[in-house]
Formats: C-alpha cells, structure tokens, sequence
C-alpha cells in the first residue's frame, strides 16, 4: 500500500511503541538533561513541555501532540528527504521512527543510496549506523526490517508507560498499556 505520508493508526501505534510514553514532565537522559514530556517532546518542538511538570497529562493527549508534531514536521521532513518517491506505509513508518530518534533524515547515507538503487547498500547502513554505542542497535534494526521487508513489530498497541520518580525527575518502572483506541481518538482530534 503506497501512501502520501499520512499518519494512520498503525503508524503512529508504531512509532509509539518504539519510543514510550512519560505523560509527564521528566528529565532525559542527555548531557545536560533536558526537560521532557510525553514521546520525547521538549520546549524546542514549540510545545512547551514544562506546564506538565507535577501535572502528568492523559495518554490521548500525548498522542494528540505527537501526531501534530508528526504531521507538522517530522513527516514532511521524511517525504522531502525522499523526493517525492512513493513509499509504503511501512516505509514511511520506519523512516519516520528513524528521523523522529535522529533528526537526521535529510543528511543519512541510507535514504542517498536507495534512492539510488543500492538497497542492500542502503540497509546495511541503516542497520550499522546511529547506534549511540550500541544501544539503539535493535531499534535499527527493527527499522530495516519495517522498511526493506515490511515487518511490523507494534501493531498490538502495546506501549510502556512510564511514571516518574521524584525528586529526581527520571522515569521509572514502565506498565505495558492498549494506546489503540487513545490513538483512533487522537487521530480523530485532528
């Protein structure tokens, strides 16, 4: 199925899954920590994430901003980056999760070289590249796997939820919660 780079619902219950939810304030694991929010939105996105310190918003509302940024930026950022190729919804997916982590979408090898044709040149890069020392390694990997052969690994919903710890800020333990309908409402929002 080719797309124009919509946000579906397993699109979003994708990217989702992958990255977590903290719908609170919370600090990141950068150097220094930034305040964050939701699926790893700062003040930066032009959401001003510090009005949710000490006031954890609801999952539909985390959702809701993460499609707009989605749709705002990161996905026309994507399809740019891809000049205007047809891609799959899985495609999309897996570049969005990728440029959503990385930011890099417009200057990474890998969009370069397939679009030139050399695929299995293009996922041997995705998968060997922006590991952040080794720790984002299955993350790649996942990505290559929902853009080169269409394997999604989120489709079920199912997405840590983390709260946080205080005074220091950092998530803690995860639950495992069904964001599908928060999602269907999210996208129905907009």
């Amino acid at each position: 199925m080719t797309i124009n780079g919509s946000i579906t619902a397993r699109v979003a219950c994708e990217l989702a899954g992958t990255e977590g939810i903290v719908p609170e304030w919370y600090l990141d694991s950068a150097t220094p920590p930034v305040g964050t929010w939701g699926i790893g939105v700062t003040n930066a996105s032009g959401h001003l994430v510090d009005r949710y310190k000490d006031k954890p918003a609801s999952i539909e509302r985390v959702l809701q901003i993460f499609i707009w940024l989605l749709r705002t930026s990161y996905g026309p950022q994507v399809l740019a980056a891809f000049k205007g190729r047809a891609l799959t919804e899985a495609q999309f997916a897996a570049a969005l999760s990728f440029h959503y982590n990385t930011g890099a979408i417009a200057g990474t090898a890998w969009v370069s070289l397939y679009l030139a044709g050399k695929v299995a040149e293009a996922r041997k890069f995705l998968e060997t590249h922006y590991l952040n020392d080794g720790d984002l390694k299955q993350r790649r990997m996942d990505e290559a796997a929902l853009f080169f052969d269409g394997k999604w690994k989120h489709l079920d919903g199912l997405v840590n939820v983390y709260s946080v710890r205080k005074p220091s800020y950092l998530p803690g333990k995860p639950m495992r919660v069904d964001v599908r309908a928060d999602v269907e409402r999210a996208l129905a929002a907009q």
